[in-house]
């Protein structure tokens, strides 16, 4: 089936945080093959497996010394090729992360372009340039990093170098050939071992315009700048980045079926659609459900923008509640919807340990189960996050000296990072890191994880665990065409959409009962007594 991965439900897997096999604390590909019968059961499509290259973890593993290899402390290429057909076994594709913006500064290529002189080949690899003032002291430009401080470092010679991330994160020069043809070499060596996709890492970042002057810009962390024209900002999302990915769909028609690309591409709605065609990478994640407050009115508008935008440019759009970036729904959904409004990933909260302002951890678990089960019935593929069928709620209260995300010591604390989405899974209700592995995770897991272990809910039928596996099974058997009609009954609290064959699914987003409509009901998100749905409930239908 040439275009699987347009309706696909995809389980993206941090493989350091999955399962440990050897009890190193890091989670790892052996891990990984330990968990697929559990992956079978709950009916994933795919895995999507964020990076497990050889790196310094400088940015949880973002940051690859070796796009052609496995970390060892996570495997070898064996490992990956034992997972791999296991997952085949089991009808599970492979997409993995690829993270073409920049390397490591540990990668061969940056090693010899510390090497080597001014203006040799090996510099324009990467984006070198001399700085300002009578003796190049200051940056080239006065361009911040997202991760926070400058986005240029200094190298003995006296040269700068372009980091957009953490200095460990030398920028890639993509106007140079060798660059995008080393690419190219690694897209092939992944899908000649039956990798299945390809998920792009700041795929709107790779194109740059770095003529001289250059711009003064101030990127911080916002990613695209509204006073410029769409696909003129210097370094984000700028038109030729397409032409890059053009190449790329050659090489994935090279194979059968093709392989797929989904691009992580923050950027305008409009301009989306252009990173999913099919003459480049195909589909395009959308975050606008991740960004949406609990809110008919929103839910609604998203929803209907990115369908439409779909269906015009040919692509299939992408569902995601959470991701390794973001704090997890279930507590976004929890916290008073200023909060996570205004503040990038409920920035006070965090910084608070989870004290202020107060979390409602059921009501923001009961909004979590409600909006998984509208997005699995919405056309196009869904992401799911490793965690996230378990109910698991962000964990705000790492120590600090604990914290392994570069941006708390980059923002000198400003931001406490994306640590507490990373955590290590439970497996177990006990044991020294509830069943991650043999001995202490490599983040502290709270009490608290054990009552929601895989264990404690494997056989609970009312457990968010088993809430996605029926929804997943009920999925497969009702999907049909990629289409979608609002029905009658859509207003500022309900959400009420029906699929083709008489598939329906209603959302009641206010604060009290509304009668649901005709139909045998046969999924909830929690469960309900006669014909009325309650508040932060959603229903599935089937017409009679």
């Amino acid at each position: 089936m040439t275009d699987w991965w347009r309706q696909a439900v995809v389980y993206q897997i941090y493989p350091r945080s999955f399962a440990d096999s050897d009890g190193n604390g890091l989670g790892d590909l052996r891990g990984v093959i330990s968990r697929i019968p559990y992956l079978a059961a709950l009916g994933v499509d795919a895995v999507w497996l964020s990076p497990f290259y050889p790196s310094a973890l400088a940015d949880g593993g973002y940051d690859v010394d070796d796009y052609r290899d496995v970390d060892p402390r996570l495997g070898t290429l064996s490992d990956f090729d034992e997972m791999t057909a296991r997952l085949h076994g089991c009808g599970i594709r492979v997409i993995v992360d690829i993270v073409p913006n920049h390397t490591s500064s540990r990668h061969a290529w940056f090693r010899a372009a510390l090497a080597a002189p001014k203006g040799s080949p090996a510099r324009s690899r990467y984006i070198f340039r001399d700085g300002l003032g009578p003796d190049g002291a200051q940056p080239p430009s006065d361009w911040v990093s997202v991760f926070g401080g400058p986005a240029w470092a200094r190298v003995p010679d006296g040269q700068w170098y372009l980091h957009l991330f953490a200095p460990e994160q030398p920028d890639l020069n993509w106007d140079n050939r060798e660059v995008r043809d080393e690419f190219a070499t690694t897209l092939r060596f992944w899908s000649d071992r039956g990798v299945d996709g390809f998920r792009v890492d700041v795929a709107h970042g790779l194109a740059k315009n770095l003529a001289e002057p250059l711009a003064s810009l101030p990127v911080g962390g916002d990613i695209t700048d509204g006073s410029l024209p769409p696909g003129t900002h210097p370094l984000w999302d700028r038109d030729e980045v397409h032409d890059i990915y053009a190449e790329w769909r050659q090489v994935f028609n090279e194979y059968d079926p093709p392989r797929a690309g989904v691009a992580e591409a923050w950027v305008h709605p409009a301009r989306r659609p252009k990173y999913a065609s099919p003459d480049g990478l195909g589909q395009a994640f959308n975050f606008d459900l991740l960004e949406a407050s609990w809110d008919a009115g929103e839910f609604l508008r998203v929803i209907t923008d990115n369908l439409s935008d779909a269906q015009r440019q040919g692509s299939s759009t992408t569902w995601v509640l959470s991701n390794h970036d973001v704090v997890r729904h279930a507590t976004r959904y929890g916290l008073p919807p200023e909060e996570y409004r205004s503040t990038k990933n409920a920035r006070n909260w965090l910084l608070s340990g989870g004290t202020s302002p107060r979390l409602d951890c059921g009501l923001g678990l009961r909004r979590a189960r409600a909006a998984v089960l509208i997005m699995l019935a919405l056309p196009g593929s869904a992401y799911l996050y490793q965690g996230e069928e378990l109910g698991l709620h962000e964990v705000p209260d790492i120590p600090f000296e604990l914290i392994q995300d570069p941006v708390y010591a980059r923002t000198a604390g400003a931001e406490k990072g994306r640590d507490g989405c990373r955590v290590p899974l439970p497996w177990t209700a006990d044991g020294p890191s509830f069943g991650f592995g043999p001995g202490a995770a490599h983040l502290p897991q709270p009490a608290w994880f054990g009552p929601l272990s895989v264990q404690a809910q494997d056989r609970d039928p009312a457990s968010t665990l088993m809430l996605y596996r029926d929804a997943l099974r009920w999925r497969r058997k009702l999907l049909t065409t990629e289409t979608m009609d609002w029905m009658p009954g859509t207003n500022g609290q309900v959400l009420h959409f029906a699929r083709p064959g008489g598939w329906r699914c209603v959302t009641n987003f206010g604060p009290g009962s509304v009668p649901l409509p005709h139909g045998a009901v046969i999924l909830t998100s929690v469960p309900i007594e006669g014909n009325q749905l309650p508040a932060d409930t959603t229903a599935w239908l089937l017409s009679t």
